[in-house]
């Protein structure tokens, strides 16, 4: 369980996202493309997979495992401003930084040798990195980023409208049952044990589409503090019935396997049941 602990000055502080958050989503559909259970939002990528290979999935796949910790720095607060905007503070994150997470990284699994050039904040990596991430967000995510948009902009109106009616407090009092407020402190579904002091800096919610299973935080707690939760379906996304289970063709029952296999939520490394 991960508990988070407000003071006045936090509620005061805590806000909820403009919108879905492009690397945030970017990151976390790498999640989805490896479970067996593949998203329509990512057809359009599968298809073109199918027709040119994984691309910058093999760069993106090394830094993000099906599972487990994944770097901070790959979901800067900057992505709420846009994709480019995100990227760019993905190639300015300061070396120091970069080397720490990445050793982190490397303590759940091995490390392919470029990635050290990532670690000593080498320019040549750290555009590799941005361009696969660029890549990989305008196939996969853009086609569908309307569909993203408008579950992440329903859930995010529910909420705004707690949060204007009555207050901080009772937009907590919304996250159920995956979150319970209990003044003053907001109990968490969480794959490991963890204790979040606000200490006056607020927290600000992030509904995602391709978040599963629980929320997420960052793993330094140092970093401004960020919420990251699955986004309610909308209504219409519930007519549509059950999904089928493969986009694109029985070919693509081959993508999840060439990317590392299987699927799932962020845990490890002490904190973000991912990062």
């Amino acid at each position: 369980m991960l508990r988070v602990h407000f003071t006045a000055q936090d509620l005061a502080r805590t806000r909820l996202a403009d919108g879905a958050d492009p690397l945030w989503e970017t990151v976390l559909s790498l999640h989805t493309l490896r479970l067996r259970r593949p998203d329509p939002a990512l057809a359009a990528w599968r298809q073109h997979a199918v027709r040119h290979g994984p691309g910058p999935l093999r760069t993106l796949c090394e830094l993000v495992p099906p599972y487990g910790y994944f770097p901070d720095f790959l979901t800067p607060s900057a992505s709420r401003y846009g994709v480019e905007p995100g990227l760019e503070a993905v190639m300015s994150t300061p070396r120091q930084r970069l080397r720490t997470e990445l050793t982190r990284l490397s303590g759940h699994r091995a490390l392919p040798g470029w990635a050290r050039g990532i670690g000593e904040g080498e320019p040549a990596a750290l555009r590799r990195l941005a361009r696969s991430l660029r890549t990989y967000h305008h196939l996969a995510l853009a086609p569908a980023w309307s569909r993203i948009a408008q579950r992440v902009g329903a859930d995010r109106e529910a909420r705004r409208h707690a949060l204007d009616g009555a207050g901080t407090e009772a937009m907590l009092g919304t996250f159920g049952p995956l979150m319970r407020w209990r003044p003053p402190v907001l109990e968490v579904d969480y794959p490991v044990e963890r204790e979040l002091h606000l200490q006056g800096r607020g927290l600000v919610f992030v509904p995602s589409y391709f978040s599963c299973g629980h929320p997420l935080a960052l793993v330094d707690d140092a970093l401004p503090p960020v919420l990251v939760y699955p986004a309610r379906e909308t209504a219409d996304e519930q007519a549509e019935g059950p999904r089928p289970r493969w986009y694109g063709g029985e070919a693509l029952r081959e993508v999840p396997v060439l990317l590392g296999g299987r699927g799932g939520a962020r845990s490890a490394g002490g904190v973000r049941s991912g990062g």
